[in-house]
């Protein structure tokens, strides 16, 4: 890819979608119902964008789309995206070239495979909030976005978060650890995107990415 930089970025990622608990998304199923629609949020713990820096900056999704994003079978993807405010002209640039696919890596795969219709891109004040255990995960863009879960927990779950491996359905890539929780929010008023409900799936995942030669 002509122009771009060596790059790296690393994180965490979670949702909060419509489903039932757990998410047929990450076992490479179709959705509840057929359709989805849901928040996406990724958490750039250490990242860089050739010479850029990334680290501590936010992104939110907002999708909906009907079947099988896995098996090819799906139809009318739509995609909002929300890009942290924080960020310079610089930072700016690099996040709209890794999230849009242009630099390579695991978000050029996924952006072919999901195929979305964006219907808004803006840059807005995000805030993120991760426990460090992993029992809690939690996200908000005032007024227009709120979503936040709780891991799962049991009477055999010794009090640790459950963990996910080798998913067959993992939208942040291959070899990433996830943890499933139950959404505790999940309102959107934003683009042409409008719900609110609570107690459906969410799922934590970690990323790690890099480019522009690595998928």
């Amino acid at each position: 890819m002509t122009n771009v930089p060596a790059w790296h970025a690393k994180g965490d990622w979670f949702d909060v979608c419509r489903c039932n608990v757990p998410c047929p998304c990450s076992w490479a199923e179709p959705p509840d119902d057929d359709y989805c629609e849901g928040v996406l949020v990724w958490h750039i713990r250490q990242g860089r964008y050739g010479d850029v820096p990334l680290d501590g900056l936010n992104v939110v999704g907002l999708g909906t789309f009907k079947g099988n994003v896995w098996a090819g079978t799906h139809s009318e993807p739509r995609l909002g995206v929300l890009l942290d405010d924080r960020a310079d002209d610089r930072q700016r640039e690099a996040l709209k070239t890794i999230f849009g696919g242009q630099a390579g890596g695991w978000p050029a795969r996924f952006n072919e495979i999901f195929g979305a219709e964006m219907v808004g891109l803006e840059f807005a004040p995000i805030t993120v909030e991760i426990a460090n255990d992993m029992s809690s995960w939690r996200a908000e863009v005032p007024g227009r976005v709120r979503a936040a879960a709780n891991a799962l927990s049991g009477p055999t779950s010794e009090g640790k978060p459950p963990r996910m491996e080798n998913l067959p359905g993992a939208e942040t890539g291959p070899g990433q650890i996830g943890t499933q929780g139950k959404a505790t929010a999940d309102a959107v008023d934003a683009f042409v995107f409008k719900w609110e409900r609570v107690g459906k799936s969410s799922k934590h995942i970690t990323f790690d990415w890099s480019g522009p030669d690595a998928s």
